[in-house]
């Protein structure tokens, strides 16, 4: 059996959710490839990254807004927030718990994380282009098990 992100995120959820916690040098690869997107236009980077998803995943489209400039703010800002406190976890988990709610509410399932965490990589790895390397796949992967661990659990409570 070949194992791949798709494969392996279901039990990194689990295993980091109960850690919630990533390493120092975790931490410092996402901060650090974080700001380097950042330096793109927010417009940009979410209309890269809701146009992988919708092309992958049609049937999710009718979730969102026609236009779509605010929810592209709405992510950029959102990322930017978890990165800036992400080393205080539990600090930033009631703001996530939060953010799961309102999620369950607009229709957001359980297997949804999964395929927001590809085209979230699949962007990253985009935006970041020469910087994009395992070390920094691995924190990203690591770090959207921790909150898509996190989202998961709260929905349905």
């Amino acid at each position: 059996m070949q194992f791949t992100t798709l494969t392996i995120l279901p039990y990194l959820v689990r295993v980091l959710n109960q850690m919630n916690m990533l390493t120092k040098k975790e931490i410092e690869l996402i901060k650090k490839s974080w700001a380097i997107v950042r330096m793109i236009n927010p417009s940009i980077i979410g209309d890269v990254f809701y146009s992988k998803l919708f092309y992958d995943n049609p049937e999710l489209r009718k979730m969102f807004p026609k236009n779509m400039e605010g929810q592209y703010k709405k992510i950029i800002d959102m990322f930017s927030i978890i990165v800036a406190r992400i080393e205080n976890f539990d600090g930033l988990k009631g703001d996530i718990i939060d953010m799961a709610k309102r999620h369950e509410g607009y229709g957001v399932k359980p297997h949804h994380y999964n395929l927001v965490g590809k085209a979230l990589l699949w962007t990253l790895q985009k935006g970041l282009g020469n910087e994009w390397n395992d070390e920094v796949r691995s924190a990203w992967i690591n770090c959207y098990a921790v909150l898509s661990g996190t989202m998961i659990s709260a929905s349905g409570k």
